[in-house]
């Protein structure tokens, strides 16, 4: 139980908040629509609108669905485990989202209780506790407006929401511009690699020839296994595609794992040492990453590829290229999962440099570029863990701030 400060007040969400429930809108939605729409489709478990390109019109009929600066528009169906049901996006402008059927329309009374910071209430743990036993269904999951109004929420006086809002939003304005940089620095980085690694940019000091050869020519390629083996707690990890990304080997604590014998069997023809490129062969193929763990047996969906010609990372890079993925996607075969088979890996076509330290030049200017990346990406992991903390922390009133 939560002992919040003296001065902070119980009231339930409908006693500072009015609502209009949707409708359905569908027949008006139109390529040339003037306005948003606002569906289930639309709201992310973060309270971020997700654009998916739907438009309405704005009508006599749809007019009365319009939402306005500071009101909230919460989603009431969800599917599967309902993680977005009750979460709400802050309409930030007058006059740019019509909200459909399965959305509510949240108006706040600003004299009570500061939209910003209802929104950083309402898409916390500490509302959806308090929503989660009012939640209805099984595949379809979904609140009635009239419950989610009965919800109790504790509000500290109008100032101290204007501060508590204030650091949140300052918080996720940080995690945003982290955001943006990352996908800037991503896509300086795709420009990059496809520029070294066919050639069209050359390195300082590097002049000699590039040639074409086959995968199979400069590396050795093996599969995992095809069969069917016993899975144990205790043992050796039995991996698959989907635990290969590109430049990560991704590994928990609840994958399959098989005894001695079965991994004897498994890695007869041999198995991935650290160095080795792993590269995934069905489901979404052509993801790839070096291994960084020993010991591990595979199952058919991942290939590993080991070289003594070519520079190894140098090799991942240019696996990773337009080139050889297009390649990689004409060459699967017509099962139903849809893989690619050793034989067909072997043949596809790359383009190297014949000096080896160019290749390594080349690695390393990407590599950089990949740990600036991963360096951002742990940054913003850990602004998101402390503002996690700070929201808790904050919105019950365990921390204080001054006014």
């Amino acid at each position: 139980m939560v002992a919040y400060p003296v001065n902070w007040c119980e009231n339930r969400l409908g006693d500072v908040c009015n609502y209009v429930n949707g409708t359905a809108l569908e027949e008006y939605f139109s390529n040339y629509g003037n306005r948003r729409v606002i569906s289930l489709g639309n709201y992310s478990e973060g309270g971020k609108y997700i654009d998916d390109g739907n438009r309405i019109n704005l009508n006599q009929k749809t007019q009365s669905f319009l939402l306005y600066k500071d009101d909230l528009s919460m989603v009431l169906n969800d599917k599967g485990n309902g993680r977005l049901v009750g979460k709400v996006l802050l309409i930030e402008s007058d006059d740019k989202y019509i909200f459909n059927q399965r959305s509510l329309r949240i108006i706040p009374n600003k004299n009570e209780a500061i939209p910003l910071f209802l929104y950083y209430l309402i898409n916390s743990d500490i509302f959806r506790d308090s929503l989660k036993p009012h939640i209805q269904g099984n595949t379809q999951v979904y609140i009635n407006p009239p419950a989610v109004m009965s919800i109790p929420i504790v509000l500290p006086p109008i100032v101290e929401q204007q501060v508590i809002a204030s650091v949140l939003s300052d918080f996720d304005e940080h995690i945003d511009n982290l955001t943006k940089l990352i996908e800037k620095k991503k896509a300086i980085r795709d420009g990059a690699l496809e520029d070294l690694i066919s050639g069209r940019t050359r390195i300082d000091g590097f002049d000699s020839d590039w040639k074409e050869v086959e995968l199979g020519e400069i590396s050795k390629l093996q599969d995992g296994t095809h069969g069917t083996f016993r899975r144990t707690n205790e043992g050796h990890y039995l991996l698959s595609a989907k635990n290969v990304f590109n430049n990560k080997l991704i590994i928990t604590e609840n994958e399959s794992k098989v005894s001695d014998y079965d991994f004897e069997q498994i890695t007869a023809n041999g198995f991935p040492k650290i160095g080795d490129i792993l590269l995934s062969c069905v489901g979404t193929i052509g993801r790839c990453c070096i291994c960084d763990v020993d010991g591990l047996a595979f199952q058919r969906s991942v290939a590993f590829i080991r070289s003594h010609i070519v520079n190894n990372l140098f090799l991942l890079y240019v696996l990773q290229g337009v080139s050889v993925q297009t390649q990689l996607l004409s060459s699967m075969n017509a099962s139903a999962q849809g893989g690619i088979y050793l034989g067909a890996l072997k043949k596809i076509v790359l383009r190297l440099p014949v000096d080896v330290k160019e290749q390594e030049a080349i690695a390393q200017i990407i590599k950089a570029m990949d740990e600036e990346i991963e360096a951002l990406e742990i940054e913003m992991e850990k602004i998101i863990q402390i503002r996690e903390g700070a929201m808790d922390d904050l919105l019950t009133g365990r921390v204080r701030l001054k006014i």
